[in-house]
């Protein structure tokens, strides 16, 4: 339980910084790329951390982890091009129906695919370690996606 507390304290911190910028910002492309390095770098440590991995299972892990990591990215990308549209109408009051239809086009497209990344690594990480780990870390990376939807949550303002 104590573990489990921590990665979810560890989690939170580290999601703390993750928010749609603020207009007045500047360079907020700079802002976005540390705040993604240092939670890559955070995740990485946590993820090791708790996965305590053998020599001969690191070996097959880490470049599994990347991978993921990578497509990951990808997504998230998609989320943040999303949001970051999304705040351009919202501040600008400028959110039509339609507007508002494509944006949840494409987020029901992009958790459909979020979806389909996790399946798709499922035997991945399967064929990578004993079933026990590959779980574990699976769950590691569910709990993460959940605090960071979480986090966006709280910090996205509804649709008016």
């Amino acid at each position: 339980m104590k573990r489990k507390t921590l990665l979810a304290i560890a989690l939170c911190f580290g999601l703390s910084g993750f928010s749609i910028p603020a207009p007045a910002q500047d360079k907020p492309a700079n802002n976005l790329e540390i705040i993604h390095e240092k939670l890559k770098a955070d995740k990485k440590l946590i993820v090791a951390n708790y996965m305590e991995l053998t020599e001969s299972e690191a070996k097959k892990f880490w470049p599994v982890f990347e991978d993921y990591q990578k497509d990951l990215r990808k997504i998230n990308e998609r989320l943040l091009n999303l949001l970051q549209s999304y705040a351009a109408d919202y501040r600008n009051k400028s959110l039509t129906d339609e507007k508002a239809q494509k944006l949840l086009d494409e987020w029901i497209a992009l958790e459909k695919d979020d979806a389909k990344h996790r399946k798709s690594y499922a035997p991945k990480v399967l064929q990578a370690l004993p079933a026990k780990k590959a779980a574990r870390y699976l769950q590691i990376e569910n709990e993460y996606r959940i605090l960071m939807r979480y986090d966006l949550a709280a910090t996205v303002p509804l649709v008016q």
